[in-house]
């Protein structure tokens, strides 16, 4: 299959699959006698394999890592696969909490808004620019305001 199909079959982009050859991830198809790409059933499952891999937001160095444990099967590298997918998973972990806490921040800055902007001012943008000048706002502890410089 040429690269266009190949493309099209594993919803990654033609240039995004050049660059997976040129990093080595994508091993280098045959050419056809007119020059062009020929793609085996083996290129899309590889490229299934990392686009799946990206999906889990592992880095490219991580994937490469992960495939060159799928084609030794090494004992030993298995044994990496399971720490660099506990790393992952403490990395999305830690994203999770920093995400809940900037959700509750939200929340506290959402809280201040008093619907009737007719009578009154919008609490939610002078909150924002009380933050702004350094002072406590509602999303933040007072020891966490930003500092005026």
């Amino acid at each position: 299959m040429r690269i266009g199909a190949l493309s099209q079959a594993t919803g990654v982009d033609v240039d995004t699959i050049r660059f997976y050859e040129k990093s080595g991830l994508l091993p280098p198809p045959a050419r056809s006698d007119n020059g062009y790409r020929a793609y085996t059933q083996t290129h899309l499952e590889r490229l299934a394999f990392i686009r799946h891999c990206r999906a889990l937001d592992m880095s490219l160095a991580d994937v490469a890592v992960l495939l060159g444990s799928l084609d030794s099967r090494d004992p030993a590298e298995l044994a990496q696969v399971d720490r660099l997918v506990a790393s992952q998973l403490g990395k999305v972990r830690a994203r999770l909490k920093s995400m809940q806490a900037l959700e509750a921040q939200l929340v506290a800055l959402q809280n201040r808004c008093d619907a009737d902007h007719d009578a009154h001012p919008c609490r939610v943008l002078e909150e924002l620019v009380a933050a702004a000048h350094g002072e406590a706002c509602a999303c933040h502890a007072e020891t966490e305001a930003p500092k005026n410089p």
